[in-house]
């Protein structure tokens, strides 16, 4: 369910960051575009665990939440950039009902989907799921700060709500990126 939602949300939030040119959108997209991959080696995981045992999934896993975790590191310097270059040239973002729609929801897909998750790695004992539970959970907060953002860019109107919104959201990729990148399993507290 993970893969098919995330896939969807991933060209939602894309398409409409090209047709707004929204930077807050596209992030939202492309950290969506890594949570997929994400899911997809959770799944890889278990599967090659069942087959090879515990030490060589384990193994993998960590390669590849350490990639995870540098491609959000270099999304959130691009991120940076890219509203410092939006702010300098004072270029504002097309408001973006599909955009809206899509983070309107993914709170409440990505709430049940980490619900799910905790409970499922409870019952397994996997760390694996439980990190996937916890990014689930960061998607969640990812898409209020989304949906803030389009919202104030509707009713304000400034030009630079989208670059400034996009800023908030760099918080979240770093914090994800380095959790993956540290190898962490993720927080005792996932809200």
């Amino acid at each position: 369910m993970t893969i098919a939602w995330m896939l969807i949300e991933a060209v939602v939030a894309i398409g409409s960051a090209v047709a707004a040119d929204s930077l807050t959108l596209l992030a939202f997209g492309i950290d969506s575009l890594i949570e997929l991959a994400s899911a997809g080696v959770l799944v890889w995981r278990l599967t090659v665990e069942l087959r090879h045992g515990r030490t060589f999934a384990e193994s993998a896993e960590r390669r590849a939440a350490q990639i995870g975790g540098a491609l959000l590191c270099a999304l959130a310097i691009y991120v940076v950039g890219g509203a410092g270059w939006k702010l300098w040239m004072q270029q504002g973002a097309e408001f973006s009902l599909p955009g809206l729609v899509i983070s309107v929801l993914a709170m409440p897909t990505m709430y049940f989907l980490s619900r799910r998750k905790l409970h499922l790695a409870e019952a397994l004992g996997s760390s694996a799921l439980r990190a996937d539970a916890v990014e689930s959970i960061t998607c969640g907060w990812l898409s209020l700060i989304v949906v803030a953002a389009l919202v104030a860019q509707l009713v304000i109107g400034a030009w630079w709500v989208d670059a400034a919104a996009s800023l908030g959201v760099v918080w979240f990729l770093v914090r994800e990126g380095r959790q993956a990148l540290r190898g962490d399993e993720c927080c005792d507290h996932p809200t």
